[in-house]
């Protein structure tokens, strides 16, 4: 936790000890989990009118260098300390933040505050190395996309995306002064680096950073400490503090916001037993820098409510947000209520994507994101997402959707947690079938399987009770999404197996 005067001081500081390393390197590459250093490192390359590229430390060394090497980055600043701990190797020049800020001398401090305080913002980022003026459309960061389903691309941001964003966001939630930030997710997450590192920046609120989103009891006490009012996580991260944190330690929070993927309702209502708060469902994707629409308190005055949120449903779009619900193959739009293809646009829709103008082009059509959802729109405004396009199965000539077998597997099951994941492996016969990794002992599968035999789920959406496969646990990525790929691979294995009748 750092004060703002203080941490435009360090900024400027880390800033100048950086400008030799980073000379002539418009792309830098940052390995730090979500801290108050990375959180500076950022802002020094921001204003030094570099691009902050913040790379996944959860992957493999080989998606590590197809990152670095997309963006042409010499020199990767990380800790010592933190790459020990993640025991990865870096594929570039490093540099580390241990060293860069050691032994700061007095002068150093006395002009690094001397320029925080009366320099005007021209002239701090001249003094800084900035080589021209910068605008509003120059690229402010490079997001890899999570990867769950093929391989990461570089997601083009500008100042102008995130900057109306962050306005889009307070709009909608009226920031406070007093407000605070739990700053979990990390800044290779578009969600952590519009959400929780430049927000609070922008709008002058708190925020306390911890390194570990898996960590719950640390979290707690932090959020006690500092009386923290604003969490943004994912489903995945809210399990972990149901079992790990006291209702107490989350007394001051007044808002619950999660993304990344879908907020289970059997989740919400225990996080709700819990905590007495229940989480609201958003939406976004990095390449809308992210947040397109979001669940909100009521507004309530004498004889007037207006509802903010419903269950199941991931809200209003946010405000200069637009959608449209078209068919997936024609593209034309759908009736309102029934399910088809969202399309967004705003003026958080990214640039495209880094080398890749085929990529762009499939998704960026007359200005409209294709974001790959199946959503629905309700007569209040209320969206729904249903299902991706990915995570479908056709089976025997019908789409089968892997999420709604999912939700009523859980059902089935009485499960809080994500216990059941579904995937789609070849079959000879009807071209796909579905696969079912689960994490319940045998006796409780053999009910869930009773149960979902009578239940009212077309047939041939009802996976087989043999390809039901135990697993120790799910595998997912450092966002908190489930890896499909890693899914689908060990679906496979099984299956394969299976077929052999090895197991």
């Amino acid at each position: 936790k750092v004060s703002r005067n203080s941490a435009l001081s360090r900024t400027i500081f880390l800033a100048r000890r950086l400008r030799r390393a980073w000379e002539g390197q418009e792309r830098v590459g940052l390995l730090l989990p979500p801290s108050v250093p990375g959180a500076l490192a950022n802002f020094a390359a921001m204003l030094m009118g570099k691009v902050p590229v913040n790379l996944n430390y959860t992957v493999s060394e080989s998606a590590l260098e197809s990152c670095i090497h997309q963006c042409q980055i010499k020199t990767v600043l990380t800790s010592k300390a933190f790459l020990e701990k993640v025991k990865l190797k870096v594929p570039a020049e490093t540099l580390y933040i241990e060293d860069i800020a050691a032994k700061p001398g007095a002068f150093e401090i006395l002009s690094a505050a001397f320029a925080a305080t009366l320099f005007p913002v021209g002239m701090l980022e001249r003094w800084l190395g900035r080589a021209k003026k910068g605008s509003l459309d120059d690229v402010a960061t490079i997001i890899f996309s999570s990867g769950s389903t093929g391989v990461p691309k570089g997601v083009l941001l500008s100042h102008y995306n995130i900057a109306s964003n962050i306005e889009q966001l307070e709009q909608v939630f009226a920031f406070k002064s007093a407000d605070g930030v739990v700053g979990i997710l990390p800044f290779f997450h578009s969600f952590g680096f519009t959400g929780t590192l430049c927000l609070p920046a922008v709008l002058g609120i708190r925020a306390v950073y911890h390194p570990n989103p898996l960590d719950p009891k640390s979290i707690g006490q932090l959020v006690h400490h500092h009386g923290l009012t604003f969490l943004l996580a994912t489903p995945t991260f809210l399990q972990f503090y149901i079992r790990g944190c006291t209702p107490e330690m989350f007394g001051s929070v007044r808002l619950v916001m999660t993304g990344a993927e879908k907020l289970p309702d059997r989740l919400a209502s225990a996080f709700e037993e819990h905590f007495g708060i229940r989480p609201l469902e958003g939406y976004g994707c990095s390449e809308c820098s992210p947040a397109v629409a979001v669940n909100t308190l009521d507004f309530r005055a004498a004889g007037f409510r207006q509802v903010g949120g419903k269950h199941g449903r991931i809200g209003h779009p946010l405000p200069g947000v637009a959608v449209r619900i078209v068919d997936p193959d024609t593209l034309a739009p759908v009736s309102n209520g029934q399910s088809g293809l969202l399309l967004v646009r705003g003026p958080n829709i990214m640039q495209g994507y880094l080398g890749q103008p085929a990529k762009t082009a499939e998704v960026l059509r007359d200005g409209w994101y294709v974001t790959g959802d199946i959503a629905n729109q309700d007569e209040d405004g209320f969206l729904q997402i249903t299902d991706r396009l990915s995570r479908f199965s056709k089976i025997g000539g019908e789409m089968v959707p892997h999420i709604k077998v999912e939700e009523k597997l859980h059902e089935m099951a009485g499960a809080t947690e994500q216990t059941f994941v579904v995937a789609g492996v070849p079959d000879n016969k009807k071209g796909e079938r579905l696969v079912v990794l689960h994490r319940l002992p045998a006796d409780q599968l053999a009910g869930c399987l009773e149960r979902l035999a009578q239940c009212d789920l077309p047939n041939i959406w009802k996976p087989r009770p043999d390809q039901f496969f135990r697993v120790e646990k799910f595998p997912y990525l450092g966002t908190g999404k489930l890896d499909l790929r890693e899914v689908r691979k060990t679906a496979e294995k099984f299956s394969v197996v299976e077929a052999n009748g090895d197991g």
